[in-house]
């Protein structure tokens, strides 16, 4: 029979990682991890018209698609790259035209594609710290859900066997989430940062983190709580199983 005190522990465990769960889904399937401003917007709309179709339909190309998010107050993800441009007007020219967010997503050979010490520039040679930081960014919170859930599996199997000895592994799988969650976060920051040494912004671009990162950044934490919570419990159990079977013995 499990006491009272490692219910709670792993309830409040399991309630942490639900929610460190979801924040990290949202966070890795938006794209405000990164927003730049450029205010106001003062662009002609065909000149807007030929960067929407190069950065959608156009090659794929580190040095450009980032000069168009510059200027049209793009944003970034893991997954994504959008940019804010006027929506379809009719057939006369509006003074103010409502603007509309449009996304592009990285597909798979993108995201493990090569990055170069002068983004555009393919002469300049392979930035490999740029690469498997972009590489790991884009792994590592994937890893970090796969653990989570193989840490749900094996909690159920300790729920079915009534036991609380498989929740060590439990607390342990969550504590490396939690680090595989930070590391996401890490990544990203220094991804950017470089990229933005190499690549320096235009005068009157500002960037700010978005809310996306910080949800990832939330979950890491959240992660480590619940896996003190189920370690606590595993060897607090495992000490009072202990002492009450030396107990009978003696």
């Amino acid at each position: 029979m499990v006491d009272n005190r490692y219910a709670t522990a792993l309830v409040i465990g399991s309630v942490l990682s639900l929610l460190a769960t979801v924040y990290l889904s949202v966070a890795v399937g938006t794209q405000h991890w990164y927003q730049y401003r450029n205010l106001p917007i003062k662009h002609e709309a065909n000149n807007a018209s030929e960067l929407r179709e190069e950065f959608i339909n156009g090659e794929f190309d580190e040095k450009t698609y980032s000069d168009t998010m510059f200027r049209l107050n793009g944003t970034l993800g893991l997954w994504w790259r959008c940019i804010l441009v006027p929506g379809q007007s009719h057939w006369f020219k509006e003074p103010d035209p409502k603007m509309v967010t449009q996304c592009v997503s990285f597909t798979l050979p993108q995201q493990f594609a090569s990055k170069f010490k002068e983004p555009g520039n393919h002469n300049s040679g392979e930035d490999l710290l740029r690469t498997y930081l972009w590489r790991c960014q884009f792994l590592l919170p994937l890893v970090s859900l796969a653990l989570v859930f193989l840490s749900g599996l094996v909690g159920v199997c300790a729920c079915l066997c009534r036991s609380l000895t498989p929740t060590f592994a439990v607390g342990v799988l969550h504590l490396l989430a939690g680090l595989c969650s930070l590391g996401t976060v890490c990544c990203f920051l220094a991804g950017v940062d470089l990229l933005h040494r190499n690549s320096a912004l235009p005068d009157g671009v500002d960037g700010s983190l978005g809310w996306s990162l910080y949800l990832a950044l939330i979950s890491s934490p959240l992660q480590m709580m619940a896996a003190a919570l189920f370690l606590w419990a595993a060897r607090s159990h495992r000490k009072n199983y202990t002492r009450m079977t030396a107990y009978r013995v003696a």
